[in-house]
């Protein structure tokens, strides 16, 4: 079939038509893609919904993501514990530090130094938060050298490792040689510490090779038993202070980041925790029955953190 030629007119009509019709089809097109995003715009959207940050981009289709052990969430009905941290990040109380040392409660709170020494059953975590939040740091204390009547996990202790009264009502030695026996029962202790929030563990009685217990116990008994439970509390990433003990100081300094002591003034033998200071670790220092004038300058010759308290540990104290 044979074409008819277009004039002029008519082809001029018909380029443009097609040139709008190009024209409108691209415009279609553009408002018919997707619009691109801006890590502003991404992060202003998330505060404005309460996550706080932007949430992270997804590697581009050709990346591979590395999976590991560590990258799976846990499972449901788990907590997840986050490694401890190394020893490096465990807190060390320098020589010198100020300290309240209270173990009866309330707590009264408005003592401003920024150690505390606490009860860890007795305190609550809200009274340990409220701490931190006057930036102090928190001790908590744990008997690990005797059972105690009148701690929920009494029925824990069977009657073959509890010895004799150490003298304190409702608490009995315990056989520092039973580690298997022991050991879940301070893990249970040094967990409830470190749920609290607490910064610390003060390990009371780990001397008691040294009194009548009713075991035959020795130095390498209980050097064992004190070094068992330094590991348990830095697993939990908490520190912990070496309370008395004296004769063992030059072998536990490395396992102990504090040392907590009572009259050594009036004893004459604060000198046995110098090695602590020349470690550049505090040395937290009470005495009981001498006026502040008959040890307050050799305490601060030695740079320990001393304070004359009460013997029932309540909230007076008169420092150096």
């Amino acid at each position: 079939m044979r074409t008819r030629a277009l004039s002029a007119p008519t082809l001029l009509g018909l380029t443009l038509a097609c040139a709008l019709l190009l024209a409108a089809c691209s415009s279609g097109h553009d408002e018919a893609g997707p619009t691109p995003t801006s890590s502003a715009a991404s992060s202003t959207e998330d505060s404005a919904t309460g996550s706080g940050s932007a949430a992270p981009s997804s590697p581009p289709p050709s990346s591979a993501t590395p999976s590991s052990a560590a990258s799976t969430p846990p499972k449901a009905g788990t907590t997840a514990v986050p490694p401890p941290p190394a020893a490096g990040a465990r807190w060390i109380p320098a020589p010198g530090t100020p300290w309240q040392w209270q173990l009866t409660t309330p707590v009264d709170q408005s003592v401003d130094v920024p150690v505390y020494d606490v009860d860890g059953v007795e305190v609550s975590a809200a009274d340990v938060q409220s701490l931190h939040a006057k930036g102090r740091k928190v001790i908590c204390y744990v008997n690990v050298g005797a059972s105690e009547d009148f701690r929920p996990d009494k029925n824990a202790f069977t009657p073959e490792v509890q010895g004799k009264s150490d003298r304190w009502p409702g608490e009995k030695w315990l056989d520092v040689r039973k580690l298997d026996q022991l050991r879940p029962i301070m893990a249970g202790r040094f967990d409830q510490c470190r749920g609290k929030g607490f910064d610390a563990i003060e390990a009371d009685q780990v001397d008691g090779y040294k009194s009548d217990t009713g075991f035959p116990l020795t130095d390498r008994d209980q050097l064992a038993y004190n070094r068992m439970l330094a590991g348990l509390a830095h697993e939990r990433g908490l520190s912990i202070g070496l309370k008395n003990d004296l004769d063992q100081v030059t072998d536990l300094l490395g396992d102990f980041e504090f040392a907590i002591n009572e009259q050594c003034a009036q004893y004459q033998e604060c000198d046995r925790l110098s090695p602590f200071i020349q470690a550049g670790k505090a040395v937290f220092h009470v005495e009981y029955e001498l006026s502040n004038d008959r040890f307050c300058a050799a305490s601060k010759a030695l740079r320990f953190s001393s304070m004359r308290k009460n013997l029932k540990l309540d909230a007076p104290r008169w420092p150096c």
